[in-house]
């Protein structure tokens, strides 16, 4: 017996000093090796690693599987190679798979890869633990990269930055090659050797999605970056100009027809519209970048996808989809959405300044806008309004870290424009805080606004001003997401250049959720439970919400996702509260390598804003996303919602949004898209005159051949049509083809 406890003790021993030596060298920085240019020119960027050059690598495993497993040994062995030169850097992977029949693989356009096999690099280049840089290939080349915050869910996948690449599938698994130049990465400057942030990923999905680090990660971890190795090196590289000038030109012809008027033929107004353009990016140092642009065009941003919502008198948010805006985004970010660049509708001219000077981070935006797009907001409902004018946009955002866990921030933003029926100003600014600290987070912010609208714009006072006020606490740890949250903001409170679509009101939120998961081998590998009750008043102290909401999830095999969730509120409305109670099931699974389906039941007690009466809801949301060959990709999501009340059905919804793309190769993609609403309502149980029906359908076909992000030519025709109530066909009212040429220049 004594023998066996000994050898018990010896074993428990060494596995400890086993553990500590992983540990120590895991916290150890790398040393990358540096190679010359005659070697580095020997190295082809084709996906095989076999060049020579390699042999003098520093080689990192992806030891660690962090989902589903929690921070296992790797089921599978992946290695990294890590080299550079004075212009670049280069990472080699080779992944190893027992059946590489099985790799999930599809010709993508640039960013949509994350339902395959993929591998790369995320580079925190400040080493401050704020945002890094993330480049991912997928086994047969398509490329994916972005820009990922501290905040795991916080990302910018708009930026493209310029890198080359190339995969290919072995015997053995797959290999992946990466070139990524300097110029194409923000960094301190100076002589001498760099600190950087180097987490390496590997995501597999299988009947679960595996996901495989060179580094343990903890679950849930409110700081994402903190726990990056560090790569040491970099010495004396070089940045190159770091200019690039993006002239386009896009070609536009428009025809439209009011069929209400009995007119059938087509007309174009604006006859054939010839728009030269111009980008201009421009980094003179590290930590400062300059983006301008002249008359830009977004024809070939993909359309927005289709939403219903009849429950809600709020307008609907759309995410921002169009590249300017959209790089350097990160920059922009407050805890209120007091900057929402969707709000410049239509510019002209446009201007950004972003940068980082040692603790500080700042951004810029001053644009002259077209149209001015005002989201009119209020403690039951917002609208989207236009004024006949244009106006000139200035956004300015800025930040100062204290320390690793304490930044103070500030935010303010300018709108005016003159014309007839008196002038237009909307002003804001304010300041906020954020401290995090392992798994506690906290934020606040103060903003105050000041505006000026036309006489007759909106109801109220033309000249409103008020303040807002945010505070949030959060904690996040592997088993527990807990928030406490409360926000006020006055009446006449306004943010033209930002999403606030409700003021006149305090909010407060008390919110709890739990993290169960299963063991090593388990089928239900996490089950989540989180409640959330809320409270809402008008500023006047009138109730306008008391809402409780409650789900379970569970994460299982084929990827799948099984969610119950309930709702209980009382709403004021018209006058009077109303009660609302619903249930709502959803499911989501991959049966198929490339098929991802899902489902959305929801059924309950809704309010009819437009009867102020509450009906019996019942929806049904039905997805699909396939992938047929390497190179065709086909979705389409269908939502049917109907509403009973008074002996009869008031309405009846659906919305259907089909898309379809053919990605011949890695640079030539066509895309199609169709998108229809039907809404029909039954006027006899309807006391106020409403439409009987309304219907509207809109078609899109996108041709694009791309040598990289911002050198390409694009070709597109687009339809759409609507029909008033009473008539009984669908009439199409206009139409238009596009070609665009863009050419991105770097001297």
């Amino acid at each position: 017996m004594e023998n066996i406890r000994r050898s018990w003790t010896l074993s428990a021993l060494a596995l400890c000093a086993s553990l500590a030596t992983q540990v120590a060298s895991a916290s150890e920085p790398l040393k990358s090796p540096a190679l010359d240019a005659n070697d580095a020119q020997r190295i082809a960027i084709d996906g095989a690693i076999d060049d020579a050059a390699w042999a003098n690598a520093a080689e990192i495993e992806l030891q660690y599987e962090n989902s589903p497993g929690d921070n296992i040994p790797a089921s599978v062995r992946t290695v990294a190679k890590v080299l550079y030169t004075d212009e670049a850097l280069y990472i080699g992977f080779v992944a190893d798979d027992p059946k590489p029949e099985q790799i999930r693989a599809y010709l993508r356009d640039r960013d949509a890869l994350y339902e395959d096999d993929f591998i790369g690099l995320q580079l925190d280049t400040f080493d401050d633990q704020r945002r890094a840089y993330e480049f991912f290939i997928n086994p047969v080349g398509a490329q994916a990269d972005g820009v990922r915050e501290n905040d795991a869910d916080n990302g910018d996948n708009a930026w493209d930055g310029l890198w080359t690449s190339a995969a290919r599938i072995t015997d053995r698994g797959y290999e992946a090659e990466m070139r990524i130049p300097f110029a194409t990465l923000r960094f301190d400057g100076g002589a001498g050797p760099r600190r950087w942030g180097l987490r390496l990923m590997r995501i597999r999905p299988r009947d679960y999605l595996y996901v495989y680090f060179n580094e343990p990660r903890e679950r849930g971890a409110a700081c994402d970056l903190c726990a990056m190795r560090k790569i040491e090196g970099f010495a004396d590289v070089r940045r190159g100009r770091n200019l690039e000038i993006a002239p386009t030109l896009t070609v536009r012809h428009t025809q439209t027809r009011d069929t209400r008027a009995g007119r059938r033929e087509w007309r174009s107004d604006d006859g054939t519209e010839i728009e030269p353009g111009l980008d201009v990016a421009w980094a003179p140092t590290p930590n400062l970048t300059f983006n301008g642009t002249l008359n830009p065009d977004f024809s070939q941003v993909e359309s927005d996808n289709a939403q219903l919502d009849l429950s809600s008198n709020f307008a609907l948010f759309f995410p921002e989809k169009r590249p300017f805006f959209l790089e350097g985004a990160d920059y922009f970010n407050t805890p209120l959405d007091v900057i929402y660049t969707r709000q410049i509708a239509d510019p002209d001219i446009g201007a950004r300044v972003t940068g980082r000077s040692g603790r500080q981070a700042y951004g810029v935006v001053a644009a002259r806008d077209a149209t001015t797009q005002l989201l009119i907001p209020g403690p039951l409902g917002s609208s989207i309004r236009q004024l006949d004018r244009s106006a000139n946009v200035l956004l300015v955002r800025y930040r100062y870290d204290l320390d690793a866990h304490t930044s103070l921030g500030a935010v303010a933003t300018y709108r005016g424009g003159d014309g007839s029926g008196g002038d237009y100003r909307n002003a804001l600014a304010g300041v906020d805080a954020r401290w995090q600290n392992g798994g506690h987070t906290l934020t606040a912010q103060w903003l105050r606004s000041d505006s000026r609208y036309p006489a007759g714009f909106r109801d109220g006072d033309a000249t409103p001003a008020g303040n807002a006020l945010d505070a949030q606490y959060g904690y996040s740890d592997s088993r527990w997401d807990i928030a406490l949250g409360h926000t006020r903001i006055a009446p006449g409170f306004s943010a033209d250049l930002g999403f606030i679509g409700r003021v006149g009101y305090r909010k407060t939120l008390l919110a709890a959720g739990r993290s169960w998961y299963g063991r090593e081998g388990a089928k239900i590998n996490r089950v989540f439970a989180y409640a959330d009750w809320d409270i809402t008043h008008a500023s006047d102290g009138r109730l306008l919400e008391r809402e409780l909401e409650g789900r379970v999830e569970l994460a299982g095999p084929l990827q799948s996702t099984a969610r119950l969730s309930g709702l209980r509120r009382a709403r004021f409305w018209d006058g009077r509260l109303f009660d609302e109670a619903w249930l709502s099931l959803y499911g989501e699974a991959t049966p198929l390598p490339g098929a991802i389906v899902s489902l959305t039941l929801r059924a309950g007690d809704q309010l009819d804003l437009l009867a102020s009466r509450v009906g019996r809801v019942e929806e049904w949301q039905p997805t699909l996303s396939l992938d047929i060959g390497r190179g065709t990709h086909f979705e389409m999501s269908y939502t049917e919602q109907r509403l009973d009340r008074d002996g009869g059905t008031a309405y009846r919804a659906t919305i259907l949004d089909a898309r379809f793309a053919w990605q011949f190769d890695p640079r030539q993609r066509l895309r199609l898209s169709v998108q229809g609403t039907d809404i029909q309502r039954d006027r006899d149980i309807y006391a106020a005159p409403v439409a009987a029906r309304n219907r509207d359908l809109a078609a899109q076909a996108l041709y694009a051949y791309r040598l990289n992000p911002r050198t390409g030519l694009y070709l597109g025709y687009s339809h759409g049509g609507y029909s008033d109530d009473g008539q009984r066909t669908l009439t199409d009212r206009s139409r238009s083809v596009f070609l665009k040429l863009g050419y991105a220049w770097q001297p």
